[in-house]
């Protein structure tokens, strides 16, 4: 019987935890049989941080925590290019930094942190054009200031995957993969998100689209889902904050089973791509923000992400996807026995 393409299982952990305590993070990902996690908000004992923000004191205590737990980081989670494109008010709170302060201090500073914590990948966005515009207007800006993040990386030997958001630059499949084959950088790949699709109002069909157009740059995929109560409306500009909807991978409108079925085909050739790059395999990264979500991260609980895990775990097995999750021998290997 020819093997299954294999994913490997990975997550937020801080949606775990309301506290943003580490241990508890770590606590609730070894419980739940998870092996890597994406670090982004933490709290290592001298208050709730996003990862950018940490001292080596305190990524110094993250990696011990992570080897006692048997953990590893996915990737680094970062905030970058989530900030204005340009220096305009909007009406909207977004941060703008010169981008050359931005490349030099931020995207340095995430690299830095992807060596510390022993990934490849980093997490990062498309910037925020200015509320009302047309985002295909800003697209030379972007893949310029893109590009160099992405050289930058690639000089750190890392990977740049660039999620697919709403109110963004990139906040479309189309307008995703136009960025991938302007910038055409091996160390620029994209992530996909349903329910950052579906909040936009789009239907399980024009979500899948999407992930079409996406393909030819695809990295790995973000895991989390959203159902509307009411038929969805179209919407050119989200309110992140208003979001309350999301649910686990086999409940809401992205349709995941159609996505997943079509992305096993891929899975062979993409683990290869990674791997040639450094990267383990193809990560499925859980960020269910099933008790609420927002735009710089969302919450789970315990209970709501291993209700999402489970979720995800019965799509895989339908559509014929293998994954791993803890075992006896994997606790034996961390205990040293």
């Amino acid at each position: 019987m020819p093997e299954k393409p294999a994913v490997i299982l990975s997550g937020f952990a801080d949606e775990c935890v309301s506290n943003k305590s580490i241990e508890q993070q770590f606590c609730a990902f070894a419980t739940l049989g998870l092996q890597y996690y994406t670090i982004r908000f933490v709290d290592a004992g001298q208050g709730v941080k996003n990862v950018m923000k940490l001292s080596t004191d305190e990524i110094r205590t993250v990696r011990q925590k992570q080897d006692e737990y048997g953990l590893n980081v996915s990737s680094i989670g970062s905030p970058i290019g989530k900030v204005k494109l340009l220096d305009v008010d909007d009406g909207t709170h977004n941060a703008h930094i010169p981008f050359d302060t931005y490349l030099s201090e931020d995207v340095s500073r995430c690299c830095e942190l992807a060596h510390a914590f022993e990934t490849k990948l980093i997490r990062g966005f498309s910037f925020y054009h200015p509320k009302g515009t047309n985002p295909w207007d800003h697209m030379a800006q972007v893949v310029d200031q893109l590009g160099q993040i992405a050289e930058h990386c690639h000089r750190s030997d890392l990977t740049f995957g660039l999620e697919l958001e709403a109110n963004l630059v990139g906040q479309s499949g189309e307008l995703l993969a136009e960025i991938y084959r302007q910038v055409n950088h091996p160390a620029l790949m994209l992530i996909f998100d349903g329910a950052n699709v579906v909040t936009q109002g789009c239907s399980a069909d024009e979500t899948f689209q999407h992930y079409k157009a996406m393909k030819p740059g695809m990295g790995w995929l973000h895991i989390k889902d959203y159902r509307h109560p009411h038929p969805a409306q179209k919407t050119d500009h989200v309110d992140e904050e208003a979001l309350k909807h999301f649910v686990p991978a086999d409940m809401g409108d992205s349709g995941h089973e159609a996505i997943l079925r079509d992305f096993r085909e891929m899975l062979p050739g993409l683990e290869r791509k990674l791997q040639q790059r450094g990267i383990p395999g193809v990560f499925l990264d859980l960020e269910p923000h099933v008790k609420g979500g927002g735009q710089f991260g969302g919450f789970s609980g315990p209970d709501g992400f291993g209700v999402a895990l489970r979720a995800l775990c019965r799509v895989l097995d339908y559509v014929g996807i293998d994954y791993h999750l803890r075992d006896f021998e994997d606790v034996k290997a961390a205990r040293g026995s």
